[in-house]
């Protein structure tokens, strides 16, 4: 038996936030009830959502202006990080998120680790721009330096 329920917030291969969408009775009641990720279609359950979105929209537009303005101190940023080598040119090891997420704490930047975007690990001298995603409407890139130690 089909259950119509509000989504009350974006569920995986159902639907988004606001959808009214046919579930089985079972997956309502054993799943997206408890863990409030539905509720009955009613008036009371309309308003609470929109509350939900109105209250989503003001804290989305605050991050993405600190996203912003943290972009805009990180501009032209440059990391200097000293490294071990082997033969003078290839790293004893390698620099990862970690290292360049430390360097910039250094420099009076906090950023998470999830935010720098590095494909691999650096195991060379020389001079990296690296990918920082602040927000998703926001990435900029910072220039990684590793010298020798």
């Amino acid at each position: 038996m089909a259950k119509e329920v509000l989504l009350m917030a974006d569920v995986p291969e159902l639907g988004k936030a606001g959808e009214v969408v046919k579930v089985a009775d079972g997956y309502a009641r054993n799943y997206l009830l408890p863990q409030e990720m539905a509720a009955a279609v009613t008036p009371a359950s309309l308003r609470r959502l929109d509350k939900l979105r109105k209250e989503r929209t003001a804290l989305a537009k605050i991050q993405l202006a600190e996203a912003q303005a943290k972009a805009a101190k990180m501009d032209g940023m440059t990391v200097t990080i000293r490294a071990k080598t082997v033969d003078g040119e290839r790293l004893y090891g390698s620099v990862s998120t970690v290292e360049i997420v430390a360097a910039l704490t250094a420099q009076g930047v906090a950023l998470d680790r999830s935010q720098v975007e590095l494909a691999e690990h650096l195991k060379q001298i020389g001079a990296f721009d690296v990918p920082v995603r602040l927000h998703p409407d926001v990435a900029i890139s910072i220039k990684v330096m590793i010298v020798k130690e």
